[in-house]
């Protein structure tokens, strides 16, 4: 296995061949505007690029007791189902669930999914997933469903931080915050 550092290096490289983008003005999730974008889902559904994000995230969970770990759709699913599978593998199976942005109309009408009937959130410690955040306004909205469902926030972990007032956000909130990538290592 690679070392964290060359792990990371190898991810940064990934993403700026996939993932990022300058130029014109992107309008972001956070209402704001920016002249460079970041679209993780190439990077985040490559092969290498997964195993690499999965492997970095459980390193950041390293020692935490998290007993599930998951957050917004979209972004959130495949980091979530990456880190599960690579939990199992590391023999400390985590399990994963995602945030709805609105409960179906129909079924079973949950706002999280991928829990088993009669599971609940109630008193789990959940590590909530983000692909890209600037505010950090995305998990926040992640973390009111699930604390209304009785989960514990353990911590934030986001594959790349904008540096745009996220970690002043979780801080306000008394909730860990852990960037695995900053704009800084694309600039």
């Amino acid at each position: 296995m690679a070392s964290a550092d060359a792990a990371r290096n190898r991810l940064i490289e990934i993403v700026k061949v996939r993932s990022f983008s300058t130029g014109g003005e992107t309008k972001l999730a956070s209402g704001r505007s920016s002249n460079f974008y970041f679209n993780m889902k190439p990077s985040m559904l490559h092969p290498e690029g997964a195993h690499l994000i999965a492997t970095l995230i459980l390193d950041a969970l390293e020692g935490a007791k998290v007993d599930l770990i998951g957050g917004l759709e979209m972004g959130a699913v495949p980091l979530a189902v990456a880190a599960a599978a690579q939990s199992h593998a590391r023999g400390r199976p985590i399990g994963a669930f995602f945030v709805r942005k609105q409960a179906k109309e129909h079924g079973a009408r949950k706002l999280v999914e991928g829990l088993a009937p009669g599971e609940t959130l109630q008193s789990k410690r959940v590590a909530v997933l983000e692909d890209v955040t600037t505010t950090g306004g995305s998990s926040m909205k992640a973390i009111e469903a699930l604390r209304a469902e009785g989960a514990v926030i353990a911590c934030v972990i986001t594959v790349v931080d904008r540096l745009e007032g996220a970690a002043d956000t979780f801080k306000a909130a008394g909730i860990p915050f852990r960037a695995l990538l900053t704009t800084t290592d694309f600039r």
